[in-house]
């Protein structure tokens, strides 16, 4: 149990930091695309990049390249996180996933009913989703500023709730926001699938052989109309997750190597240098660690650096810039997507997490997760509030006019702050007791 609360630790460090860069690398957008280089900031991600030949030729704007292309590895590490948690994780147990499931489940369906609601009769109903969705990093970067006042039960739940919503987020992207379908590319990316659950069923666990096929299934399901980040996530599904080598193997083999290491000889002429003989039983302890840790698990840590620090804070800079120039930022936020996805993120998820999980303990199909109170389940609802990074990809997805995005971008910066105010605050004061009676 021990070892499990390091790892989550260690983890939600990095989600944490992430979300610091995030809100920096959003802060600096805004103040360049109302600067004096504001033509520089949208002419950048404007810029076409074109790759490939032929009839295989990709001829991108930047900003997309970033929306299709890195965002396809976030999703990627998202799929890794949804398996493994369904696996080993909060999920794996149906009485303790319920509880986030049910929470994320209301923080899906009320604020997307909430933007229906205010903007029933307008052109903009295609933006119902973009409220649903909440952004772990932020949201786990304010938790990170409380400390030690909030127990670890409080952030497991909120990842797990944030990783159901993902999930619903995903789901919502294809099935919803999908253009017309090339069945030729879809076929493809099928052969793909099978192909690499069948080299997980064979025990192939080399990363580059899923990283060739996994550029492959990207550009299919990108030609295919499908969203290309859906890509990531199927991908992730085929990722193996078993050991092969178990825990006593390991120890048996570990404690050999290491008696060898002890008995061997050193390298006399260059004492700071290991002998060969030495550097063989290194390369054995290497292979040997590698064996004993799952694809999934290695694939997830060694992408969670990059997404944290460099995907998310470069999605941030080319989605987060919205110029104000000429807008009267009052009447803009009572724009019906603006006011829609604001009301759906504040209001919305805050009733809608708190309702829904209230609902599955009353009925008697979840529990409270120990040391966590009522109090504490709505501060977490609140901080889902916090819409940033999937929101704006919904957004990118929903809305075509320039004028309209925008308004989007507005009540989601909007809506997540106030999200994340109210969190803080009601958080600040969590005293750690003991939960409140369900009744």
């Amino acid at each position: 149990m021990k070892n499990v609360v390091a790892s989550f630790q260690s983890f939600f460090r990095t989600e944490a930091a992430g979300g610091v860069l995030l809100l920096v690398f959003a802060v600096v957008a805004l103040i360049w695309a109302n600067s004096g280089f504001s033509d520089a900031y949208f002419g950048l991600w404007q810029t076409y990049v074109t790759t490939g030949f032929g009839p295989y030729e990709i001829s991108k704007p930047l900003l997309l390249w970033v929306n299709d292309g890195l965002m396809a590895i976030f999703f990627f590490l998202v799929g890794l996180e949804i398996k493994r948690e369904m696996l080993v994780g909060e999920l794996a147990d149906a009485r303790q996933a319920i509880f986030p499931m049910a929470a994320a489940l209301g923080g899906m369906a009320v604020p997307a009913l909430v933007y229906v609601a205010v903007n029933t009769g307008t052109p903009f109903m295609s933006g119902w989703g973009v409220p649903m969705a909440t952004d772990i990093a932020f949201a786990l970067g304010i938790l990170a500023l409380l400390g030690s006042r909030v127990p670890v039960a409080l952030k497991i739940f909120l990842t797990a709730l944030a990783i159901v919503d993902d999930l619903g987020a995903v789901l919502v992207i294809a099935l919803f926001y999908t253009a017309e379908l090339k069945v030729g590319a879809l076929l493809v990316a099928g052969g793909i699938l099978i192909l690499l659950t069948i080299l997980n069923k064979m025990g192939v666990r080399r990363t580059a052989v899923y990283v060739f096929f996994a550029l492959i299934l990207w550009v299919a399901v990108l030609k295919s109309g499908v969203h290309a980040t859906v890509a990531g996530v199927l991908l992730a599904m085929t990722i193996p997750a078993r050991r092969a080598v178990n825990v006593d193997e390991f120890k048996h083999k570990l404690a050999h190597l290491t008696e060898r290491m002890h008995n061997s000889s050193p390298n006399d002429a260059f004492p700071h240098w290991t002998s060969g003989e030495q550097q063989d039983i290194i390369h054995h302890v290497e292979e040997t660690a590698k064996k004993a840790e799952t694809p999934l698990v290695r694939m997830e840590h060694a992408l969670h650096g990059w997404v944290a620090f460099f995907i998310m804070p470069v999605f941030a800079l080319a989605n987060a810039g919205v110029s104000f120039e000429g807008i009267n930022v009052g009447e803009a936020l009572l724009h019906p997507v603006s006011l829609g996805v604001l009301l759906g993120l504040f209001i919305g998820k805050q009733v809608g997490v708190l309702a829904f999980a209230w609902a599955a303990v009353r009925m008697g199909l979840a529990k409270l997760p120990a040391g966590v109170t009522w109090k504490a389940v709505y501060g977490v609802a609140c901080l889902a509030g916090i819409g940033f990074t999937m929101a704006l990809f919904i957004a990118g997805l929903a809305f075509d006019d320039a004028a309209t995005l925008d308004r989007a971008k507005m009540g989601i910066l909007a809506g997540s702050f106030l999200s994340g105010i109210v969190g803080w605050v009601v958080l600040s004061r969590f005293s750690g007791a003991k939960p409140d009676e369900t009744a």
